[in-house]
């Protein structure tokens, strides 16, 4: 016969040397009948009608625990605190960005408009100027201007500059006076 085992793993040992009372149950908690307390009842599984067990599902665990919960908002919260502070520091930078590039263009520009300075100081450069805007030339020169007729437009000459206006009647005046409060 095979020798039971405690759950501790030692053996149960000889039967005089148990801890328990004279008829088998621990000292102290004898019962009026003589018999020791059962063991809890554990859950059984329930009897088919066949003969057959039914399988009984096991308890599933819960999917967050209250500790995940807490976590979560946790990071939540610490993701909304943040969210601002990060949007700002991203707009600045593209400001940033957009400065930077701005002054490089204006530094561009700079250095063009240094360039066409420096031009003015040859002499050579304004005479060329002068004969091209001007339509100056040297003494013992003779100028020629060429005349391209089919650049050649037709103006009115109440158009020209220094022509008299002809007189305008009194709702142009007006007409006139409401485009230029327009304007403003």
């Amino acid at each position: 016969m095979q020798q039971r085992t405690r759950p501790g793993g030692r053996g149960a040992g000889p039967r005089g040397s148990s801890p328990r009372g004279q008829n088998g149950s621990p000292r102290g908690t004898q019962r009026a009948g003589g018999r020791a307390p059962s063991r809890p009842m554990l859950a059984r599984r329930a009897v088919a009608t066949g003969g057959a067990a039914l399988r009984t599902r096991a308890p599933q665990p819960r999917r967050f625990t209250s500790r995940a919960v807490l976590l979560s908002l946790v990071l939540l919260v610490l993701l909304l605190a943040y969210a601002y502070p990060v949007r700002v520091y991203l707009a600045q930078q593209a400001e940033i960005q957009a400065l930077e590039a701005s002054q490089q263009l204006q530094a561009a520009k700079v250095a063009d408009m240094e360039a066409r300075a420096r031009k003015w100081d040859d002499p050579e450069y304004v005479i060329s100027q002068a004969r091209q805007r001007l339509h100056m030339v040297l003494p013992g020169e003779k100028p020629y201007i060429v005349v391209d007729p089919a650049n050649r437009t037709e103006t009115d000459p109440a158009e020209l500059p220094g022509a008299p206006k002809p007189p305008r009647p009194w709702y142009g005046k007006l007409w006139s006076s409401v485009e230029a409060a327009d304007k403003q």
